[in-house]
């Protein structure tokens, strides 16, 4: 396939990085699993012959135990605007917003409200609801649709301990305007935690300067980490010593190889550890955080807002009974957007069966999420076509 906007794009030379099937016509779900790199391929093959089977065990004295924070620097200085020691890799995003969250409330000790909105995904708001169960806390919800400056101030008060919010909304892809809501929540006296897992990758971040406490995100949809990749978290520097998490596993312990009685967490971003590294799940995503370095985040973005505006112009011409659930701001969208219409359900195993893969979202929102450096704009045309033809 060729169009005229990938021969123009500046960019266009990164998708010939990533491994492709003949079969599928247009991906266009990368915000759910990005596409695999050829150097991942490498990678992981030359760490299982030649350091996992060459090297066996002497491989954690030899840089496997500090991957994780490793990588995390890298992730740091190229994605998320965070100098480095306060990023690290390893958990599930499930876990490591447990274990944020868990921390942020007992730094504000005395505080009994938390802080989260009704179109935040299911696993956030899971989570805190287990948590303000356990706690005895209240939940606050923000039911005013988007975390917006707004909409998070009116339900802010002193006795709020921790907020959680994702910058960019899996469902609609709304963009929070992440450095005006860290602010309010200050001004209140509560601490922010932040999930980027729908930003990190292809939204400009800057954590450090925004004032940012604490952040999540996973690793396998923009940054190409692999299915079920370990996830990411930050904590600010000027917060690591009051941070203490939950769950006070050996590796998180200031001398783990002592295997002494009595835990005493390590400091620093090391405290945020927990159990043995999943280093095999951590080597791809160091491909796809070299691409984004090389290529320039804020390039990435620019593609990202370009390939977003064409695919709503294509649903305004090609699909009239579509509504789009996406904002149409390119500032405050992130890099899916998604439309309903109800007939979506019923077509999505035709569209796959071409080779056309958007994902749903009930209850009846097609999610095209498009990622940059892997998606051309003729697959979006395809995509879109293909949408037209089965529900015209």
């Amino acid at each position: 396939m060729t169009h005229p906007l990938d021969d123009s794009d500046g960019l266009a030379r990164f998708r010939d990085l990533f491994l492709r099937d003949d079969s599928v016509v247009a991906y266009l779900d990368g915000n759910s699993l990005g596409r695999p790199l050829a150097a991942s391929v490498d990678r992981v093959s030359e760490f299982m012959t030649a350091q996992w089977g060459g090297r066996l065990i002497r491989g954690w004295e030899e840089g496997w135990l500090d991957l994780g924070l490793e990588i995390g620097d890298d992730l740091g200085r190229v994605v998320l605007g965070a100098a480095a020691g306060q990023a690290t890799i390893g958990d599930s995003t499930t876990v490591l917003l447990y274990k944020l969250a868990r921390a942020a409330i007992d730094a504000r000790p005395g505080r009994s409200e938390i802080v989260i909105d009704r179109d935040n995904f299911p696993t956030d708001r899971y989570v805190l609801e287990g948590i303000a169960a356990e706690r005895g806390m209240t939940l606050r919800w923000i039911d005013a649709g988007e975390a917006t400056v707004e909409s998070v101030g009116a339900v802010l008060s002193p006795q709020t301990a921790v907020v959680v919010l994702s910058h960019v909304s899996y469902r609609s892809g709304y963009l929070s305007d992440v450095p005006a809501i860290t602010s309010l929540v200050h001004a209140v006296g509560g601490l922010v935690l932040w999930d980027l897992c729908h930003s990190a990758g292809v939204v400009p971040t800057e954590l450090d300067a925004w004032n940012v406490d604490l952040a999540v995100g996973c690793t396998y949809k923009y940054l190409n980490g692999g299915p079920g990749s370990p996830a990411f978290a930050y904590v600010r520097s000027d917060q690591q010593e009051r941070m203490r998490q939950p769950i006070q596993g050996w590796l998180g312990s200031a001398t783990p190889f002592e295997m002494g009685q009595g835990y005493e967490a390590a400091a620093g971003i090391r405290g945020l550890l927990s159990g043995t590294p999943p280093v095999v799940g951590m080597l791809a995503m160091r491909d796809m955080i070299a691409a984004i370095e090389e290529a320039g985040l804020d390039a990435v973005r620019t593609k990202s807002i370009a390939l977003t505006e064409y695919a709503i112009e294509l649903v305004d011409s090609r699909l009239p009974d579509a509504v789009l659930a996406s904002p149409r701001d390119a500032g405050r969208r992130g890099s899916h957007i998604t439309i309903d219409d109800e007939r979506y359900r019923d077509i999505m195993p035709e569209l796959w069966r071409r080779g056309v893969i958007p994902d749903f979202r009930r209850p009846s929102g097609i999610r095209l999420g498009l990622s940059p450096l892997s998606t051309s704009f003729a697959e979006v045309e395809a995509g879109v076509e293909a949408i037209a033809e089965l529900a015209p």
